[in-house]
């Protein structure tokens, strides 16, 4: 079975017929909310597709946006939920946006909950890698998917030592650090992802589901590996992490 572990498909048209054929090629996705209207969303999606989970929690951007009762009330939500869910994601720091304290306080509760909860959590770091590792080494956070990581070495090397996971993306057929993130991190420390709708490898808008293969194929190629082998090492990750 393949694995896309963060895929937005909310925003995909057609959603019934693209699950369907992901059914088909035997494709399991993980749906992100990023805000109170998407977490619903996406746990509609869990219940509706057999091969579609949940993950729900509060973008970076979307906190500045959330006034500080409704970012209470979607904590509370999240935690809520935590029986209807596989991960909390996608959360973060993005430092394309202002107001870092806010987006660390809001950061640093979620990571909370999702380790009360036994939740790994999906992490959106957006040239914001370095405050992000240090707020999860803080927190002692343990299971962590780092979502396009977009980290200099060292910082891979410190994602690495922690043995959180790199999440490849599609557009891994193009995109060259991402490359060398797969030549440095272990096989049984990365899984793969779309970012649907976008990060299409064929650089075409939207990218599915349909085309987390191709995170596969590149990561076969660079690892040298038979495809048949690191789907295999792979879904024995997203299990190990996702229970």
């Amino acid at each position: 079975m393949f694995i896309d572990v963060h895929a937005h498909l909310d925003l995909l048209k057609g959603l019934d017929k693209i699950i369907s054929e992901c059914k088909k090629k035997k494709i399991a996705v993980i749906s992100q909310g990023i805000n109170p209207e998407t977490n619903r969303r996406v746990l509609s999606f869990a219940k509706k597709y057999e091969n579609v989970k949940a993950a729900i929690g509060i973008y970076p951007d979307e906190v500045l946006k959330l006034n500080d009762k409704a970012i209470s009330d979607e904590l509370k939500f999240i935690e809520k939920n935590k029986g209807n869910i596989s991960a909390i994601g996608e959360i973060g720091l993005d430092s394309t946006y202002k107001n870092m304290e806010k987006q660390k306080e809001v950061f640093e509760k979620l990571v909370k909950i999702a380790i009360k909860t036994d939740k790994p959590v999906i992490i959106h770091s957006r040239k914001a890698e370095l405050e992000t590792i240090d707020i999860l080494e803080k927190l002692k956070c343990e299971k962590v998917i780092m979502h396009c990581f977009s980290g200099n070495k060292k910082l891979v090397e410190r994602v690495i030592k922690n043995k959180w996971y790199l999440s490849i993306s599609s557009n891994v057929k193009y995109n060259l650090q991402f490359q060398e993130n797969v030549k440095s991190c272990p096989m049984e420390q990365l899984l793969c992802e779309t970012d649907s709708p976008f990060l299409s490898p064929d650089k075409k808008f939207p990218n599915t589901p349909l085309k987390v293969i191709e995170s596969y194929k590149k990561i076969a190629e660079i690892k040298k590996l038979s495809l048949t082998k690191v789907e295999s090492i792979i879904y024995n990750n997203y299990v190990e992490l996702i229970r």
